[in-house]
């Protein structure tokens, strides 16, 4: 009896910052709530290709972000018109390109995904030399656009807005290339949650006010002296969840230093329960990264946004605040006067709720995956 051959998806990813990996994993759960019989295998395409330089790019990369953020803003801007990936891949990435190569030879995928810019620049060179015919897909893991994820050969770009949408037909992409589908969240973000079951199980009150802070690990509280002294300033107790990820050197100066405070904190390291948190909060404290920001908008969660970095950080940050989801703050004090006024202010806060849901978010990786399997040349489902 002949077997039938099972559709395989292959999944790129790269760990330059959480959200290209979770936009991938959402798309991935996506996958195996609907096409159960479809494979997916999902890699991180940096950690494949240079599996013995990546820790140090990635180290490099991370520490050149925290602390010459506007360096990175200065290179961001001078390659948003030209795309700076090609001269990359004739140099750095010919022993990439073969271990790409190989493995698709291997998985034999019949279309390619990719959350990462540099992870669709390869399988654009790969197409152009005739190397492989894969169908490729590029998801836009911001709510910007820029010149380094746009590449010749791609099928179909999956972006979160219109915006977007609109700035990729400036550069010349077909309207039928693009989708607009929000960014795809992983599915834990799209239920409905009871918030009293939640605050039992965390240890918190449910009439107090609860804030989110997410980033500590990344830089948004930094020492945490000034971040410390502002959010002491506010006038009411108030229950805070700040999540340092792995940064536990962080957690433990936090721990010293909350161990005063007049209100009640929890400090927790990197969790698998963030959608949780983010169901207790009334508000999330957080840098403007796309998936994280969108994860919020699919839980109807308003945000204030702090410490954005230059480049596609601070052009998310302006996206969310003209659409009504968020507010910016721009120092230490700031954040205490926006965080005041939106606690003091519930109106405020419905309206950024109401403002969410238009975004339609929650079954974003469900759309995505419609237009995905309409992007193959023949669809076995």
């Amino acid at each position: 009896m002949k077997t039938m051959k099972r559709d395989k998806i292959l999944i790129l990813f790269g760990n330059y910052g959480d959200g290209h990996r979770q936009a991938a994993y959402a798309i991935r759960k996506a996958m195996r709530m609907h096409l159960p019989h479809v494979e997916s295998v999902v890699l991180d395409f940096m950690k494949w290709t240079h599996p013995y330089l990546h820790s140090i790019a990635h180290y490099v990369f991370m520490q050149g972000v925290k602390k010459f953020p506007y360096v990175y803003g200065y290179f961001y801007e001078k390659t948003r018109e030209g795309n700076p990936y090609p001269r990359v891949l004739k140099t750095f990435n010919i022993f990439g390109l073969n271990r790409i190569l190989k493995l698709i030879q291997k998985v034999q995928p019949s279309i390619v995904i990719s959350t990462f810019p540099l992870a669709a620049a390869a399988m654009s060179q790969l197409k152009s030399l005739g190397l492989t015919d894969c169908r490729t897909v590029t998801v836009i893991t911001d709510h910007t656009d820029h010149r380094s994820w746009i590449h010749p050969n791609t099928d179909q770009y999956i972006v979160g807005s219109n915006p977007v949408r609109l700035a990729l037909r400036e550069l010349g992409i077909a309207d039928t290339q693009i989708a607009v589908t929000g960014i795809p969240v992983r599915p834990e973000f799209t239920k409905s949650y009871k918030r009293e079951q939640l605050a039992a199980k965390h240890g918190l009150q449910e009439n107090v006010p609860t804030v989110l802070l997410m980033g500590g690990g990344a830089g948004i509280i930094g020492e945490g002296k000034a971040t410390f002294k502002a959010l002491e300033a506010l006038p009411e107790p108030v229950q805070f969840i700040i999540v340092c990820g792995h940064n536990q050197k962080l957690k433990q100066r936090l721990e010293e230093k909350f161990k005063t405070s007049k209100h009640r904190v929890i400090l927790t390291g990197y969790v698998s329960h963030i959608h949780e948190f983010m169901a207790i909060a009334d508000i999330m404290i957080t840098k403007s990264g796309g998936v994280t920001t969108s994860e919020a908008i699919a839980m109807e969660l308003p945000m204030l946004l702090y410490k954005s970095l230059p480049g596609q950080e601070e052009e998310n940050a302006k996206f969310l605040v003209e659409a009504g989801v968020a507010m910016q703050a721009e120092d230490p004090l700031d954040l205490v006067r926006k965080l005041e006024f939106l606690l003091e202010n519930p109106n405020w806060l419905s309206c950024m709720k109401d403002r969410s849901r238009q975004f339609h978010t929650k079954l974003a990786a469900f759309h995505a995956l419609d237009i995905i399997f309409q992007t193959k040349a023949e669809v076995r489902i």
